[in-house]
């Protein structure tokens, strides 16, 4: 209320009549579940977070190199890793990871135990690598018998080498296994920037028999293990902020992927197709729950494209928030040692790039753009290729195939949802519905307690109008006028008297949306010329 006014003057005051904007909320936001090499432990981690010791709470992720930092990159068995990576590397720009616990902890250290000489039962030297992105290993040499006469090396004592990339980097002469002042612990712990070592307790035994046997050792990361990793460790909890659950933490989450799925359910070479349906379904019913949110599903590795069909069949998913891609797609190996013969290319689930495709596609046309015809930027080829007459059935239910186009690249071919509404059949529909109701219900929160009566009624109309208006002139809508594209309503037939007596504010929405050209069908005939005039 103005005033109260005494003093005779000019006054000015600011009178809030307008409409307030609704700005469009973030659409290419990606959470990727799984396994990770090690998890933000160290206060100096930003990302560190003392009452998760665990670390498996969802991390908000901006880089590739943060990621690394914080989790430690890349690691055997674990195919989160790949995913995030593909994001970042197709476009993305900020994702969560939700770290699952598994039996393989101590994979964000590479170590080994040590034997003794002559003793091949009894354990002398812990060893850990303190940097797991770089292949160590441990060489240790025992001195040679000194001729008769000469001097030499003291018995009892030995040289520990640490190698990394095939090239000794450092060099321990003279230790020995007791406390003194060239003990392993004392010398190794001190000096060396590469790794730790720890002298097991072994009661009864003489130092002169715990000397480690010569040798090299490589430092090998322990793989995470499925054996202990079921499927209601991916569901999680929200009250813990563990698993799919724990996203609701992560408000402005859009779009889901669980890329250790294959590595849970892939055992001796065959996939445990129930525990696959068991993990998908709670993802799709997180996202069908949320009603922003979409699920990006792999189908199972090593099918045939008439295999994944019946896959499909028997699975019986229908949700217009869930997607789901065929094949698996090729990438280089990034842990392939090619002095070791190991492979060096790696089959890995398609969820992470495909995210990155969707968050490209949303920055450079728009969500209401079907995110596919576009090349998957780091793939080599795809596990399976498939042609135009093998994707038509996959297609129609539902399969978004990855393929192959020879000089044209790796390209995501498919945009459909798993939904058989024909309303939600495409991904940029579903898409943009999630933008709009979005952005409508977080721009227009100034509404709440204000007076409902007609002069709310015309502020409303006008601020969405003006958002539809934006979408439309973008391309987001069809029709030749705004008219065609969008309405919305909101007066006395929407608000009736006993509506608004129960505090109530009813606005009615409508908008167009384009749909992609899927089928391009180009009709062509042979004409006679002078038979007629081409128009």
């Amino acid at each position: 209320m103005p005033g109260p006014y005494h003093s005779p003057g000019v006054y000015v005051e600011e009178v809030d009549r307008g409409s307030k904007p609704i700005e469009g909320v973030g659409t290419a936001v990606a959470a990727f579940i799984g396994f990770t090499k090690t998890y933000p432990k160290d206060v100096d981690d930003p990302l560190y977070d003392k009452s998760d010791p665990l670390g498996v709470k969802p991390r908000r992720i901006t880089n590739w190199g943060q990621f690394e930092t914080s989790y430690g990159g890349f690691v055997p068995g674990a195919m989160l890793p790949h995913a995030v990576y593909g994001y970042f590397n197709n476009g993305g720009g900020t994702c969560y990871v939700v770290r699952i616990p598994h039996n393989g902890e101590d994979a964000e250290q590479p170590r080994r135990a040590i034997p003794a000489t002559g003793r091949r039962e009894l354990e002398t030297l812990h060893v850990r690598a303190l940097d797991p992105s770089t292949r160590t290993e441990v060489v240790v040499e025992l001195p040679a018998a000194p001729a008769e006469g000469e001097g030499g090396q003291p018995p009892g004592t030995f040289t520990l080498k640490v190698r990394q990339d095939s090239k000794d980097v450092e060099t321990f002469p003279d230790l020995t296994m007791g406390r003194g002042a060239r003990g392993v612990e004392t010398v190794v712990n001190t000096e060396s920037t590469r790794i730790r070592v720890e002298t097991p307790t072994t009661p009864g035994v003489p130092v002169a028999e715990r000397v480690p046997a010569a040798g090299t050792y490589p430092l090998e990361p322990a793989k995470p293990k499925a054996g202990t990793v079921s499927s209601s460790d991916f569901e999680g909890s929200e009250s813990e902020r563990t698993g799919i659950r724990g996203l609701t933490i992560a408000e402005d989450t859009t779009m889901i992927a669980v890329p250790d799925l294959e590595t849970v359910a892939t055992r001796n070479g065959e996939v445990d197709l129930g525990l696959y349906q068991a993990v998908q379904m709670s993802l799709i019913d997180h996202c069908e729950s949320a009603r922003s949110r979409m699920a990006l599903l792999d189908a199972p590795p090593g099918m045939g494209p008439q295999r994944v069909q019946e896959w499909r069949r028997q699975v019986l998913y229908d949700a217009q928030f869930a997607t789901l891609f065929y094949p698996h797609i090729e990438i280089a190996n990034p842990l392939a040692d090619r002095s070791n013969g190991d492979d060096k290319r790696l089959t890995v689930p398609p969820s992470g790039h495909v995210a990155g495709i969707w968050a490209r596609n949303d920055a450079n046309r728009g969500v209401w753009k079907a995110p596919a015809n576009e090349v998957v930027r780091g793939a080599l080829n795809v596990e399976t290729p498939i042609t135009m007459r093998e994707q038509g059935p996959l297609n129609l239910d539902g399969i978004n195939c990855i393929r192959a186009f020879g000089t044209a690249g790796i390209r995501l071919w498919g945009a459909r949802t798993l939904s058989s509404n024909p309303s939600w059949r495409y991904i940029n529909v579903r898409r943009l519905f999630n933008f709009v109701e979005q952005s409508i219900e977080r721009g227009t929160q100034w509404v709440v307690f204000e007076p409902n009566d007609k002069d709310l009624w015309e502020r409303v109309k006008r601020t969405l109008y003006a958002f539809l208006v934006g979408l439309w002139r973008q391309g987001a809508l069809v029709g030749a006028t705004p008219a065609q594209a969008f309405y919305v309503k909101c007066d006395e037939e929407t608000n009736p008297p006993d509506q608004v007596d129960q505090g109530q504010l009813v606005v009615e929405v409508g908008i167009a949306p384009v749909k992609p050209a899927e089928f391009v069908i180009f009709r062509v005939s042979q004409w006679q010329a002078g038979a007629g005039t081409a128009e």
